[in-house]
């Protein structure tokens, strides 16, 4: 088969078995659609009633429109014959775009394949790092500004502990990939980053490995002093004017309600998490992989679409476990329905971690 595409629903197909009758694996009718709901069925049939309720960008509306016509006859398409049993399949065009979820696969897999050239061969730990929800009103208004300063100050905080003696003495390699959403689909605004177990010697001759395999920094300490980073230049940025101060974010133009907001963000921890380091260099490029090229949500999240509501299944992280399934409207209204865990779906536990040999 010359297609490079993964067989659709959609496709139609026309065995041709000139031989001994037999078929290839392909060549058998395929599923029709229906079965399980997809996004691009959500935006089809709620798509239009929603856009004249609600002032979407530019940017959304094409996203919108991309994700209803992949894969469809809209965007054309391509003959495909297998070589052996002669089977023809029609394969429609992707979209392409990143924030499909039917489209992100190869992509993935290229920048995969991109990453492993880059990676040394020593441990490599996973550390979150997130902004509290307080900051989320200002976030909508300033994404550039505060994205952009949780990359720096991550960063900044990670390379601080990394040059620190006590800890390594030397300097961090780190990758940093942005999140904006939770499983709920509320916002939820973090980093996971892929620090290396180890650094660089100041004067770059030698290799500093941790004093212990399976811890790097201690988080309440990481917790701190990201804080510290990210207010300082939360401030900075105020002082410039570079923040812009409407809606619900107005009142902190006055200089002494946003010190009190300043004041009142550093009253609280600051939530920091880290696991111990992978098994193996590909496994780190694989599981960074899936957070690169991850859309708001996967269709194989999604449940049901019924009456104007979407059930989708979510996971708690922070207690191992999944909640089950929930329902959210699809069709145009004022407020979002509350996010409630479903009570027919029994809950998954991480298992206990293998002890090392």
């Amino acid at each position: 088969m010359s297609a490079v595409h993964p067989p659709m629903p959609h496709d139609r197909i026309a065995c041709h078995a000139p031989d001994s009758g037999t078929r290839c694996g392909h060549s058998a009718p395929e599923a029709s659609p229906g079965a399980t709901p997809e996004v691009a069925d959500i935006f089809r049939a709620y798509g239009e009633a929603y856009r004249t309720t609600h002032r979407l960008s530019g940017q959304q509306l094409r996203v919108m429109q991309a994700i209803e016509t992949c894969r469809t006859s809209a965007l054309g398409g391509h003959l495909a014959q297998c070589d052996r049993c002669g089977a023809q399949v029609v394969r429609y065009h992707s979209c392409g775009n990143r924030h499909c979820p039917k489209c992100q696969t190869l992509a993935k897999l290229r920048w995969v394949q991109a990453r492993l050239s880059e990676l040394l061969d020593i441990p490599y730990f996973h550390c979150v790092l997130t902004l509290p929800h307080e900051l989320n009103p200002l976030a909508q208004g300033n994404p550039q500004v505060l994205y952009g300063l949780l990359f720096t100050s991550a960063a900044a905080t990670l390379q601080a502990f990394g040059r620190d003696p006590r800890w390594l003495g030397g300097a961090l390699g780190l990758t940093l990939v942005l999140h904006t959403w939770g499983q709920t689909l509320e916002h939820h605004i973090h980093v996971h980053g892929i620090v290396t177990g180890g650094a660089l010697a100041p004067d770059g001759t030698h290799w500093i490995a941790p004093k212990h395999r399976d811890f790097l920094f201690p988080v309440q300490g990481l917790a701190k002093v990201f804080r510290g980073k990210y207010l300082a230049g939360l401030h900075q940025a105020y002082t410039q004017e570079a923040l812009h101060l409407a809606g619900s974010t107005a009142s902190l133009a006055d200089p002494k309600a946003f010190a009190r907001f300043i004041a009142a963000l550093q009253q609280h921890p600051w939530v920091v998490y880290a696991k111990p380091p992978f098994a193996s260099a590909q496994q780190v490029v694989s599981y960074l992989g899936r957070y690169t090229h991850r859309v708001a949500i996967s269709n194989h999240r999604l449940v049901a679409v019924h009456e104007g509501q979407v059930t989708f299944r979510w996971r708690d992280y922070r207690a191992f476990v999944t909640m089950g399934s929930s329902a959210i409207g699809a069709a145009p209204a004022p407020c979002r329905p509350p996010v409630k865990p479903s009570a027919n779906r029994r809950p998954y536990r991480r298992s206990p971690r293998r002890p090392r040999s």
